[in-house]
């Protein structure tokens, strides 16, 4: 599995990289402004985690705002895309969330870990190490899928299981297959409680700017949310 989540989004980087910031409406107008919302305008003198950046948007936008950032993938060429788009302006480290980190305990005031957790079926490890590099009262902001909408794609779901999904993506003319997990709510909550405790649970809904160019695709939303979000703070 995970051998196949690094290969699919080696085969994406370039597309993240070069139209998913201006073509796909659930991230630059459903996703993205949610989790932005959730986070302080000035980070300066904050050292932040961009656990699973992809092609480096949201470490950009970590920057922007004054952080200290270090951004992993474990994608090789979402890390290459992520070092294109900021240069030597943040640490950017291909790494395995489900392996030990290479940090220090007390290294991070944030973590940050945007549609990325869903790919890993068992969330105990990470959650731990993401304790173990946290400060106290550290915090951590992360969006899944969420299962309601997931759950959707199988033809015979076990709501109370973990199950994995293939998913087609289809971006500049090509298939996608993307593997990653679905799991119940109660899941989501109880695997972010071991290790924190939650300030936040976020069903996001759309911009404006989102109805006014896909009407259809925002109705559904409002309907039934493609993503959940969960800001949690290190007990």
């Amino acid at each position: 599995m995970k051998d196949r989540v690094k290969e699919t989004f080696n085969q994406l980087a370039s597309v993240y990289e070069h139209t998913v910031d201006t073509t796909s409406l659930y991230n630059s107008e459903y996703e993205r402004p949610a989790m932005l919302g959730l986070l302080p305008q000035d980070l300066r003198n904050m050292t932040v985690l961009d656990a699973g950046c992809a092609a480096g948007w949201y470490t950009h936008q970590l920057i922007q705002r004054g952080a200290n950032v270090v951004a992993t993938d474990i994608s090789p060429e979402m890390v290459n895309s992520t070092m294109r788009r900021v240069g030597d302006k943040a640490k950017v480290l291909c790494l395995d969330l489900e392996a030990k980190l290479p940090f220090k305990e007390n290294t991070f005031d944030y973590i940050v870990s945007s549609l990325t957790l869903h790919y890993i079926k068992d969330w105990r490890h990470p959650f731990n190490e993401f304790k173990r590099i946290l400060k106290p009262n550290g915090l951590l902001l992360f969006s899944v899928h969420h299962p309601f909408s997931d759950i959707k794609l199988l033809q015979d779901p076990n709501y109370f299981s973990t199950e994995l999904i293939i998913d087609k993506w289809n971006k500049e003319g090509k298939t996608f297959e993307v593997p990653f997990y679905r799991r119940p709510l109660h899941s989501i909550v109880n695997d972010t409680l071991t290790c924190f405790s939650i300030e936040e649970m976020i069903e996001p809904t759309p911009t404006m700017n989102f109805k006014a160019q896909k009407p259809e695709k925002y109705e559904a939303l409002m309907k039934c949310p493609q993503f959940l979000i969960i800001k949690a703070v290190s007990n």
